[in-house]
This record gives C-alpha cells, sequence and structure tokens, in this order.
C-alpha cells in the first residue's frame, strides 16, 4: 500500500516556528524563525532553523521572505501493532484495515513499549514515508 503523499506551497514569511517546510526533500518541523532587514535595496530574509521529521538532524535553511516554499501535507493516523519484525514493525490502519510494514522507530521510549495489540500514531510524509509518532494505548 502506498498512499499518495502532498505538499503545498506557502510564502516563507508566513511560516512560522511550529510549522512544517520542505528542506533539501526532507519534511522538517520549524523550531525557530528570525527576519532580518537587509541594506538600502535589499529583501528581508528569513533563516529558518528546523528539525527533520525523518532523521531528527538540524535543517537551516536562509532565503528572501517572499520566497515560495514546499509545505508537506502530512496525514496522522492511527494503527495497531500486529508484529515485530527485525528492525520493523507491521501495522494494520484503524480506519482501511491495510497492513503495512514501518521502520522500528529509533526512540527507546517508544521502542519499548511496542507490542502485538498497541495502538500507535503515525505519520505519512513526503516523499512516501511512514513513521510511528507516540503510543496511543492497549488495543482490544
Amino acid at each position: 500500500m502506498v498512499r499518495a503523499v502532498s505538499k503545498t506551497y506557502a510564502t516563507l514569511g508566513e511560516l512560522k516556528p511550529g510549522n512544517f517546510i520542505m528542506i533539501d526533500g526532507e519534511p522538517c518541523k520549524i523550531v525557530s524563525m528570525s527576519k532580518a532587514k537587509t541594506g538600502k535595496h535589499g529583501s528581508a530574509k528569513a533563516n529558518v532553523v528546523a528539525i527533520s521529521l525523518i532523521s531528527g538532524s538540524k535543517k537551516t535553511f536562509v532565503a528572501p521572505v517572499d520566497t515560495r516554499v514546499e509545505v508537506p501535507i502530512i496525514e496522522k493516523r492511527v494503527g495497531q501493532v500486529l508484529a515485530i519484525t527485525g528492525d520493523s514493525v507491521q501495522l494494520m490502519d484503524m480506519e482501511s484495515f491495510d497492513t503495512f510494514e514501518v521502520p522500528l522507530p529509533e526512540e527507546e521510549d517508544i521502542k519499548s513499549k511496542l507490542e502485538p495489540g498497541v495502538e500507535v500514531e503515525y505519520w505519512v510524509m513526503p516523499p512516501g514515508v511512514y513513521k510511528i509518532m507516540r503510543i496511543r494505548g492497549k488495543g482490544k
């Protein structure tokens, strides 16, 4: 199962901390943003610091505030763990009942609570990446 993942566009000056932005082809969450007006004929610049939702690495982006940037559309969904095999987790979507595999999360507090029957929140992000974000509770 591959979901269609999409993006939209926004002007860099419209974004603020907490919003999502695509940097180097990865969806990122903006953690800080500063705007500076440059010299007499220069345009205002925005300095964005963001954390990648996929790798967790820090990314920076500097551009004029009127630059059009990609904003990822992130689907937040609920799934139930069916099995854990090696470095992947088999999930069943609680709405569509589709089953698929996602990578085992690196965060130890999430990884330690994963077991068959547990409900999780997972995100579907461009470019077609699935990631378990948090534990929701025990299944029925």
